[in-house]
């Protein structure tokens, strides 16, 4: 969906998975900056819905469903910025999913999906957009990661190795787009408090994985405001800052792992020896899987609040992690070159 009314110089940006959470607060903080938006996701209501808000912040939004694991699709999504406003200024990278539970419970179509949404997902728009800001000598890219990019996190594999792959794409592009004037940013969240246990998927003891991961999620003085994040985000972006790693407990994190790698593997496999052992490779939704207790939801609060606020609630997600409803019709497919 456009509504376009061609708006002269005002910068543009395209968002990957801004239904919900961090994604919708980035292209909201995007809007407030002056930009004029092209926003994606796969769920064809959960994207209209976001759309309608970010045009209360007085843009023009381009909404399109997308999958950006599908290359013809995620390229379809760059070549409307340029078909609607003929230009484009900012790209930023957040389409993820995460699973959750042992290895002993993933199966190697968990590891595709992960690596097909958050490495592919980052990669297909990039190189289409790459020849558009090559052709003005300028450009912003923001990859949004994650800490699991940086250090191992149990019960997180396909999550941990599909952002580790997005990290060196990310880092990679950084060092090889600087002589075109185009900046990447690497994106690197810790904890944040976005309301994404609803709709992430549990495998193994599913209720107690949820439990666990949730509670984390929920941590005040570890985790971090979705919004505050998103300003962080765009902020570094814009400035065309390297990286950005965000909340005080990530930064440690990895400046442990990157010097002392051997005594951090060693701690996180402490941690794993106390998570939840069951291998039933069957997924549910968070949603589908969570604790009703009055103990679980006082301590889960923030998180629960933060979904509400942040389109987590709405956008419901079928168990094999493909949204109820989403355009499946493939664009026809352009080649881009760097």
């Amino acid at each position: 969906m456009s509504d376009v009314s061609n708006t002269a110089d005002r910068p543009v940006a395209v968002v990957t998975g801004a239904s919900r959470g961090l994604g919708f607060l980035l292209a909201r903080e995007l809007a407030r900056q002056g930009h004029d938006l092209v926003v994606c996701a796969r769920s064809t209501e959960g994207i209209a819905r976001a759309g309608a808000e970010l045009r209360r912040e007085g843009v023009t939004v381009s909404t399109v469903a997308a999958d950006v694991s599908v290359r013809a699709e995620a390229e379809a999504v760059v070549a409307r910025a340029v078909a609607d406003f003929n230009r484009l200024d900012v790209l930023v990278t957040n389409a993820g999913i995460i699973q959750v539970g042992p290895v002993s419970a993933m199966t190697v179509d968990d590891f595709a999906m992960a690596m097909g949404t958050m490495y592919w997902g980052v990669a297909y728009p990039v190189l289409a957009a790459v020849p558009v800001m090559r052709r003005v000598g300028d450009g912003r890219i923001v990859a949004v990661t994650s800490l699991g990019g940086k250090v191992p996190a149990p019960h997180l594999l396909p999550y941990v190795a599909a952002k580790h792959a997005a990290v060196g794409f990310s880092e990679g592009l950084c060092v090889e787009l600087a002589k075109y004037g185009i900046s990447v940013t690497t994106a690197v969240p810790g904890l944040m408090r976005t309301g994404s246990p609803d709709n992430a998927l549990f495998k193994g003891n599913r209720t107690a994985e949820h439990a666990w991961f949730t509670i984390a999620d929920s941590l005040p003085f570890v985790t971090m405001d979705a919004e505050r994040a998103a300003r962080a985000i765009v902020r570094a972006g814009l400035r065309g800052q390297a990286e950005i790693i965000l909340t005080p407990a990530a930064k440690v994190a990895v400046r442990a792992h990157g010097l002392l790698p051997g005594l951090t593997t060693r701690a996180l496999s402490l941690v794993d020896r106390m998570l939840p052992r069951n291998e039933n490779a069957t997924a549910q939704p968070g949603r589908a899987v969570a604790s009703r207790s009055a103990w679980f939801r006082w301590i889960t609060t923030l998180t629960r609040q933060a979904a509400a606020r942040w389109h987590e609630v709405d956008d419901r997600t079928v168990a094999d992690g493909r949204p109820a409803s989403a355009s499946r019709a493939a664009p026809a497919q352009t080649r881009n070159s760097l």
